[in-house]
């Protein structure tokens, strides 16, 4: 499909508009978690773990939030949801990085609900919990560029950019944020068709020959 007219100013205002108040409730949720109400710790050494613990405990982040962020954005594809919450996010059929967080905002902050329930449940460092919350949200803003730099081996593995692009083409499929795992899992995964050479980059750089 053809980019919408002024996608990218458009994709900026609805983002402009949506983040403060998807803020209101994060910034909460952050509050509670500093304050004593999570799990979050300051030393390594009240890690039982020490530093392996550090280190499991980012990849137990990554996993837990993946598989929660599957779920949810699965949910918000259902009819009850899709028209009101998330068919705005899909307005952009070929996202840029602009457009990841042009979200409605119940829908982009029921998608970090997992990025908090998780400190709730399980022991994290203050300090990785917020590097995490970085990559989170670079991570999301790299899977709409449609740059697909994945290493061939990791292809079917990790959730790129690639795959996101299918999924706002195509609508059902690849709902994942990281990994390729739940919608295996679900019967959602769709092999991207950039890997074909049949994506969206492909026949830009078709049409430029002719």
């Amino acid at each position: 499909p053809p980019p919408l007219q002024n996608q990218v100013r458009r994709e900026i205002t609805y983002a402009l508009r949506s983040l403060p108040w998807i803020s209101v409730p994060t910034v909460a949720l952050f509050f509670a978690e500093v304050r004593g109400y999570s799990k979050l710790y300051d030393n390594i050494e009240d890690s039982p773990y020490g530093w392996l613990g550090v280190f499991l405990s980012m990849l137990s982040f990554l996993f837990f939030t993946d598989m929660g962020i599957y779920w949810i954005h699965r949910a918000l594809h259902h009819k009850l949801f899709y028209k009101r919450f998330h068919k705005p996010h899909h307005l952009w059929k070929i996202a840029t990085p602009f457009a990841s967080h042009a979200f409605h905002p119940v829908d982009g902050f029921m998608q970090s609900l997992p990025y908090h329930i998780y400190p709730f449940l399980f022991p994290l460092h203050k300090i990785t919990y917020l590097g995490l919350y970085i990559f989170v949200n670079v991570w999301t803003i790299s899977i709409h560029d449609g740059d697909y730099r994945v290493p061939r081996l990791l292809r079917h593995v990790i959730n790129g950019s690639a795959h996101h692009t299918d999924h706002h083409l195509y609508f059902d499929y690849n709902y994942g944020q990281y990994f390729t795992l739940w919608d295996k899992i679900g019967g959602s995964y769709k092999s991207p068709t950039a890997f074909e050479g049949k994506g969206p980059h492909d026949y830009l750089r078709k049409m430029r020959e002719k």
